[in-house]
């Protein structure tokens, strides 16, 4: 069965976490991919890795606007849709119900149809607001997952350090993935 997946960028700082998910799920079989990016996306991405080039990946991209892409309706039935990094201001905007571009929107639909919606935030500290946005989004259905590593499995590359919080992502998305697992031995 194919699984479709909707994948936005946000313009935070964390390109490589967009960067290696994109990898991962490219290695997966029996998955449609719909990506989304903002244009701060594309500039960070650019600042953080060097050139953005959408061709090495086996997704579909759509701009940022396109709200004629399958997943801007409940009826294309895109089960999942990860936003990898997410800024505060995006994350509000989804809070707030303000479906102002593709990203805001196909998120809208994610959760009027009670689908799964992962957002990983990446910003820090947190206000007051942030976390009641993040209190609302979860509320509304929604996973909050911080891009926050985890050390025990005791990463030795950034690249290490990152996929623990891209794995997570993968485990909370309902994607079988070989990762380091407590309490098993280290793959």
């Amino acid at each position: 069965m194919n699984r479709k997946i909707v994948l936005a960028i946000g313009g935070s700082s964390g390109s490589i976490y967009a960067k290696l998910l994109m990898e991962k799920l490219s290695q997966i079989k029996d998955l449609t991919v719909g990506v989304v990016m903002s244009d701060n996306a594309i500039v960070n991405w650019e600042i953080e890795i060097g050139p953005f080039d959408a061709s090495v990946y086996p997704f579909t991209f759509y701009k940022k606007n396109d709200f004629m892409a399958p997943f801007a309706s409940g009826s294309a039935k895109y089960e999942t849709m990860i936003i990898c990094p997410s800024s505060m201001g995006l994350l509000a905007r989804i809070a707030g119900g303000i479906s102002n571009d593709l990203t805001t929107r196909a998120a809208d639909v994610i959760l009027k149809e009670r689908r799964k919606l992962i957002i990983v935030p990446r910003e820090a500290p947190y206000n007051l607001i942030h976390l009641k946005n993040m209190t609302a989004l979860t509320q509304a259905g929604a996973i909050v997952c911080p891009a926050t590593p985890s050390f025990y499995s005791k990463p030795k590359s950034l690249e290490e350090i990152c996929n623990t919080v891209v794995d997570r992502v993968l485990d909370l998305a309902g994607i079988d993935i070989s990762t380091y697992r407590w309490g098993e031995e280290s793959n």
